[in-house]
């Protein structure tokens, strides 16, 4: 009989393995010998990584499974490095981070996200005018930096428009940078502060709202960076965006990495009781406060420790708004 006419049975049956049933191969990666890289751009699964002076387009290797890559982490990839740019390197290798910059969409949101990895600074970009600065955004990002241990620095952009004074007088005594930059009748941006020294052999991400000239900043500090600059709606006084993704450039034996402007900044991850420590200038009044203050209570010691210490009120009502919002309270 022929096999077209006669019956099939089970020893016809060709089984594909499932995942599970493949084996396995026993040789595994050697990342010993993986070139040291950094990842500077993340963009739908392929990874741009600075190794040395080279930049590299990097996939990540299948046995680093779901472990997430962000800018700034320090991966092993695996070598040589290719002499076309357009040519894949798979990534092999992740270090453990040593600190991690993270948020949440608003306060009540559990979902948090990894925004950088691997920062020593936090420079939080705050214009002085067009848009109005916002003390909020900047004491959450205080909040953030000292939760993650990321030494914060403030830079106010536009002084050329206003005066500074206000937000300096906000933040009296603590303890971190303030620079200022103007912009010349030519349009020359100027650094009135050390500003090149600060950032020099550190990693440093740039964060800020749109409009708040983040990327004109990034180009006068990497003329070679080329970012896209936005304008500033006049009806909503709001930027428009015009980084979409971070990115890092090399910078004086660091890395600076620009990120796109931000709308809110949540602190869902953050532990309410360590908020307090992002207000150095607030803390020390705490200790004769009730066991388990909440710091908004009618015997809470902060209203007569600031009026003692002359401290802006303006100081301990962002507190309270702050802690209020993150306990899910009307503010």
């Amino acid at each position: 009989m022929s096999r077209q006419h006669r019956d099939w049975d089970e020893d016809d049956v060709r089984v594909r393995p499932t995942r599970g049933t493949r084996p396995r191969s026993k040789v595994r990666p050697d990342v010993t010998k993986a070139i040291p890289a950094t990842v500077i751009a993340v963009d739908r699964g392929r990874f741009t990584c600075l190794a040395g002076d080279n930049e590299v387009l990097a996939v990540r290797a299948r046995h680093l499974g779901r472990k997430g890559l962000v800018v700034g982490d320090r991966v092993g990839i695996d070598g040589p490095l290719p002499d076309n740019a357009d040519t894949l390197v798979r990534i092999v290798s992740r270090e453990q981070r040593h600190t991690e910059l993270r948020r949440t969409a608003d306060d009540t949101d559990p979902t948090e996200r990894v925004i950088v990895a691997n920062a020593d600074q936090l420079a939080i970009v705050s214009s002085l005018a067009d848009p109005e600065p916002s003390y909020g955004f900047i004491d959450r990002c205080l909040v953030a930096a000292f939760d993650a241990g990321i030494e914060p620095l403030l830079i106010l952009t536009k002084s050329d428009l206003a005066s500074a004074d206000a937000v300096l007088a906000r933040y009296p005594g603590l303890g971190f940078p303030v620079i200022t930059t103007r912009r010349l009748p030519d349009r020359t941006l100027v650094f009135d502060g050390p500003l090149v020294d600060l950032l020099a052999d550190r990693t440093t991400v740039l964060i800020g709202h749109s409009g708040v000239g983040k990327s004109t900043l990034v180009n006068a500090l990497v003329p070679a960076a080329d970012r896209a600059v936005g304008r500033v709606n006049e009806v909503t006084g709001r930027g428009r965006h015009t980084s979409t993704s971070a990115y890092g450039f090399a910078f004086h034996g660091g890395l600076l990495i620009d990120t796109p402007g931000v709308r809110s900044f949540g602190l869902a991850h953050v532990d309410v009781e360590r908020v307090i420590h992002a207000f150095p200038d607030l803390e020390p009044g705490t200790a004769e406060c009730p066991r388990s203050c909440t710091h908004d209570e009618a015997d809470c010691a902060l209203d007569d420790y600031v009026a003692q210490q002359g401290i802006d009120p303006a100081r301990l009502a962002s507190l309270r708004r702050l802690l209020a919002s993150m306990r899910d309270q009307p503010v």
